[in-house]
């Protein structure tokens, strides 16, 4: 399955850190910034988490909600988010199906292995439920400020 612009977002409920919940559709109003990632405290990961931590400012003047998804534990996410002082949502994605409905449970490569893991993949959706722009296979370095850029010029 996968995600593209113009379409509604999937809903979704999730546990998060904290012990709380996230419902997509909940969130209707304001646009919402979903990033998945592969795993926490990794250095790929921890970078961008840290990117949009220092951009958090900018993504709340907008009235925008930053949402970070893996399927690490809540218990994993309670860790990393106090390591790193992330001031954001962080979802746990355990059963995978929210990953599988945005189409980022890809099959991967690495040195001649294949395996099935989580694409690094954003995904703005706009105030109404709509996705507005997707970024697949992102590389860490720029993106947090090419998404800002596109959630400014929402």
């Amino acid at each position: 399955m996968s995600v593209d612009v113009g379409t509604i977002a999937p809903d979704f409920t999730m546990p998060t850190d904290g012990g709380g919940s996230v419902t997509l559709s909940a969130l209707r109003g304001k646009p919402v910034v979903l990033y998945f990632y592969p795993k926490d405290d990794t250095s790929g990961c921890t970078s961008e988490a840290c990117g949009f931590r220092d951009q958090l400012p900018d993504f709340s003047a907008v009235d925008a909600v930053v949402i970070g998804v893996s399927k690490d534990s809540v218990a994993s996410h309670d860790k990393f988010k106090a390591k790193y002082e992330l001031p954001f949502t962080l979802a746990s994605d355990t059963d995978g199906s929210v990953s599988e409905a945005y189409g980022v449970w890809v099959e991967k490569s690495m040195y001649g292995r294949k395996y099935m893991g989580l694409e690094r993949a954003t995904f703005l959706i706009g105030a109404d439920g709509t996705v507005r722009n997707v970024w697949r296979k992102v590389k860490v370095t720029g993106h947090v400020a090419a998404v800002l850029k596109a959630v400014k010029a929402l």
